[in-house]
């Protein structure tokens, strides 16, 4: 077997580009047998934490079976594209401290842009890549000229870390292309190293990549002209596919793999570093234990019951030995000022269980009046830190936001990233702008998909490859559909085939795909909606 890792891989985290998930590419690089597998999405890492929970489920899944499985090894990392370069940069840490440069990085670029941007140039490449293997991905050497100069810059900045990529487009130019490669290798001193640019898993997403290119780009399939992909090859292959297309140049191959044994890096080394919330000289522990005995007095005027005191040593004891003092602080200055603001505020969920909490304020419920499971809360086994929300009054919440950036500025201190995603029925009517089927009447047929419902673009009219049913009024879907089946009981959308509706007036050899509208899957946007592709259910389908 070949040793290959694949170092460029575009989840669907980047929105609109990637029509693979981050599980799907691991579980498929374990079935490849790669050496190593590096998510790189656009300007962002967001694909990476799905990607590790994958590949440690996997792991679990190996050992329950007592079987030696051996998987790829996970190299967080991002594609930068530049705003002052048509050279894109593929940055992967190699250790705990590059990592933080790169997302420092990030954050950087996306603070100058509006929503939705990053803006990053090669200054702030030279400024914040030490530690990182660097990967040019050029733009194509048989059109393009004049990228060398931006090579030998940062070649010259990181002397050592630096490669080319070499990525196959499989046009029947690709021997060519990887010559013409060779020489801007020679001619810059950066290492030629092969790569998959991959954007799916396996090659039967082609069809949903390329209606991601016309959501993204605003058009109709019709209109998508030579933007859509070229082929299905831009998908996850095995070192000895890799191998042949390379087998004049097998020292890009072997590249791909001391990249990887170089980057050490792995998603369970951060660790939470809190604020150092000592005042006038306490340490935070002693400040901690000082304001809880303080609220015994002020909770408790008759004295506390013997119980909570006991409590109360309990979960000291427990926070001094896993140091999350300045956590429970910094909670706990955030709700003084608000109250001190008149801003209603109050703590809930999983901290209720928590006596201190109760004590210096940030919780209202009586220990006593609940069965309190503080192990819940705060576990020495877990090893997770703990989690106290607080709710703020809406009309005054950014009171709160604004007063934490003053204090902890705004380089320290940030709202939590989510990552959104289109419901069913906006997906499906997004789809059917694709389709060319942007009427009311179709807008109205999407009201009736029921929410668990996503979508998917098959090209044949055999089963749905869907684990879950799209719902009329009054009948659930059958289990499985047959090509020659009856489809009473489904939802029919009517969205008809665009090629067969329109081979009456041109000719179907205009149309490279057969397009079949299918209400399922999550596939286009992240979403918590978990499927089985292994099983066939019934859907919908196009008349």
């Amino acid at each position: 077997m070949t040793a290959y890792a694949e170092l460029c891989v575009t989840s669907n985290f980047t929105f609109l580009r990637g029509a693979s998930h981050p599980e799907e590419l691991v579980k498929r690089a374990t079935e490849l047998g790669l050496t190593a597998i590096a998510i790189t999405d656009r300007n962002s890492v967001a694909g990476v934490v799905r990607a590790f929970s994958a590949l440690k489920e996997l792991a679990r899944v190996a050992e329950d079976a007592g079987q030696g499985a051996s998987l790829p090894r996970l190299i967080p990392g991002a594609r930068l594209v530049l705003t002052d370069s048509e050279v894109e940069w593929v940055a992967l840490p190699t250790d705990l401290a590059a990592w933080s440069r790169l997302t420092r990085l990030l954050s950087l670029g996306k603070r100058r842009a509006e929503k939705g941007s990053c803006h990053i140039g090669l200054a702030d490449l030279e400024e914040w890549g030490r530690g990182m293997v660097l990967i040019a991905l050029p733009p194509d050497p048989l059109d393009a000229t004049g990228f060398e100069r931006d090579l030998h810059r940062i070649a010259a900045r990181f002397a050592g870390q630096c490669f080319l990529g070499a990525a196959p487009l499989y046009d029947g130019q690709d021997q060519e292309r990887l010559d013409r490669l060779a020489e801007i290798s020679q001619a810059t001193g950066l290492p030629k190293v092969a790569v998959g640019d991959v954007l799916m898993h396996r090659s039967n997403r082609r069809p949903l990549a390329d209606v991601l290119t016309c959501i993204r780009e605003g058009c109709t399939i019709d209109a998508i002209g030579d933007r859509r992909l070229a082929n299905g090859e831009r998908r996850l292959k095995s070192g000895e596919e890799l191998a042949r297309i390379f087998h004049r140049y097998p020292a890009a191959l072997r590249r791909t793999v001391e990249i990887a044994d170089r980057c050490a890096f792995r998603m369970d080394q951060p660790r939470y570093q809190y604020p150092d919330e000592a005042q006038d000289g306490e340490p935070a522990q002693s400040r901690l234990e000082r304001l809880t005995r303080e609220g015994l007095h002020w909770r408790y005027p008759g004295g506390p019951p013997p119980k909570v005191t006991a409590r109360v040593e309990k979960e000291l004891r427990l926070i001094a030995e896993v140091e999350y003092a300045p956590y429970f602080l910094t909670v706990h200055d955030i709700v003084s000022f608000a109250r001190s603001k008149g801003i209603l505020c109050q703590g809930r969920g999983s901290a209720a269980n928590s006596v201190v909490c109760y004590l210096v304020g940030i919780t209202e419920v009586p220990p006593e009046s609940i069965t309190l499971i503080f192990e819940r809360f705060i576990s020495k086994e877990r090893g997770e830190p703990p989690d106290i929300d607080v709710d703020f009054e809406h009309e005054r919440r950014e009171e709160v936001i604004q007063w934490i950036y003053e204090r902890y500025t705004r380089e320290r201190a940030g709202l939590t990233a989510v990552v959104i995603h289109f419901r069913s029925r906006a997906a499906i009517r997004e789809v059917g702008k694709v389709m060319g089927r942007a009427f009311d009447g179709f807008v109205e047929h999407t009201k009736r998909v029921s929410p668990t419902c996503l979508i998917h673009l098959e090209r044949n009219r055999y089963s749905v490859p869907a684990s879950f049913a799209c719902q009329s009024a009054s009948k659930r879907a059958p289990r499985s559909a047959s090509k020659s089946g009856s489809d009473s009981d489904l939802v029919h959308l009517h969205v008809h085939d665009v090629a067969t509706r329109r081979a009456r007036s041109r000719s179907m050899l205009a149309r490279p795909y057969i397009w079949r509208f299918i209400v399922f899957s999550r596939l286009i946007w992240p979403s918590v909606c978990p499927f089985d592709h292994g099983s066939r259910s019934a859907a919908a389908t196009a008349l």
